[in-house]
């Protein structure tokens, strides 16, 4: 997922061993999602079956969201759905056929996630991001854990304050505390959305939360559910390279000597940035459709993306010291 932090998200699949289980373990539906509210309903809600249950976390993120779901449930499993996913025809019974049998070691089972992309062209950068769920492990896009399994670890971390490594670190705690996680057969669908010009510099925030997971299990945590390492430290020689080369120009320039080795150095540090920029930005326009507005943003996104990476990162370590 070229111009931001990779979804890794799990340990390797391990699938679950069949069994002879007599009786069917009784499932949570669905929809039934959380406590009853007496406060005014929005209008798209109005129209919802009479046994839909919604209940409030108060803005709080996706992790306090889903907390607040699974604790007002009360059956022994429930599935995690995200709001911008469509799941197949048939998936209630194809729910129930993943998890029915599943033994009792088997705390997580996740679905098939597909993303939808052009037939006619190559995908966008955007698109190649989304994409890359499908290859993803243990996703909340949807994803059935086991209540026994969320009470044992208290569930999601609610200091992960958007969508992303909230799911990564539950899957960690879960499989720590002894749970395997499974891939069933059932699948959803994720459509690619136009985020926007600059939703590639957006999604550097992830950096802030790969802070607190490096805090939580450790400077291996990327190991520990099956990743490659980030392009962070080339962001931060890049950065590095742009600093210098501005601050080593303004001083020659104030010395008013353009031939001395402050100049030499200012130019150095200007070919290093602008090779390492130029070299992240063809490594994201060359699998794209390489259009003249793709090639336009890919440049721009790339000369911003990686100090916005660094400076969220320093903010997430600081934020996760505290």
């Amino acid at each position: 997922m070229s111009g931001s932090e990779p979804t890794e998200l799990a340990e390797p699949t391990e699938l679950a061993e069949p069994t002879e289980l007599a009786e069917p373990t009784e499932l949570a539906e669905p929809t039934e999602l959380a406590e009853p509210t007496e406060l005014a309903e929005p209008t798209e809600l109005a129209g919802l079956p009479p046994h839909v249950r919604v209940v409030r976390s108060g803005g709080r993120g996706p992790a306090a969201a889903r907390n607040a779901g699974w604790r007002a449930a009360d059956t022994p499993w429930v599935v995690f759905l995200d709001d911008d996913v469509i799941p197949a025809p048939g998936w209630a019974d194809a729910v129930w056929k993943d998890l029915v049998d599943l033994p009792d070691d088997v705390g997580g089972s996740q679905g098939r996630i597909e993303v939808p992309l052009p037939a006619d062209r190559r995908p966008t950068d955007g698109e190649r991001h989304t994409a890359g769920l499908t290859g993803a492990l243990w996703v909340t896009a949807d994803m059935a854990y086991r209540r026994s399994a969320l009470e044992a670890v208290n569930g999601f971390d609610e200091r992960f304050p958007r969508a992303y490594r909230e799911d990564a670190d539950l899957a960690l705690r879960v499989t720590r505390a002894g749970h395997r996680l499974v891939r069933g057969e059932r699948v959803t669908r994720h459509p690619v959305r136009n985020d926007g010009f600059w939703a590639s510099v957006r999604f550097q925030r992830g950096n802030a939360d790969d802070a607190l997971m490096r805090r939580l299990h450790g400077p291996a945590w990327r190991a520990g559910i099956g990743g490659g390492r980030g392009r962070l430290r080339l962001h931060a020689l890049t950065t590095g390279a742009g600093l210098a080369a501005v601050l080593l120009g303004t001083a020659a320039a104030v010395a008013s000597r353009p031939r001395t080795r402050t100049s030499v150095a200012a130019w150095g540090a200007g070919v290093a940035w602008a090779a390492l920029t130029a070299d992240f930005a063809w490594r994201r326009i060359a699998p794209g459709p390489r259009t003249p507005q793709e090639v336009l943003r890919m440049a721009v996104t790339s000369v911003l993306i990686p100090p916005a990476a660094c400076a969220h990162r320093l903010r997430g370590e600081w934020r996760a010291r505290r």
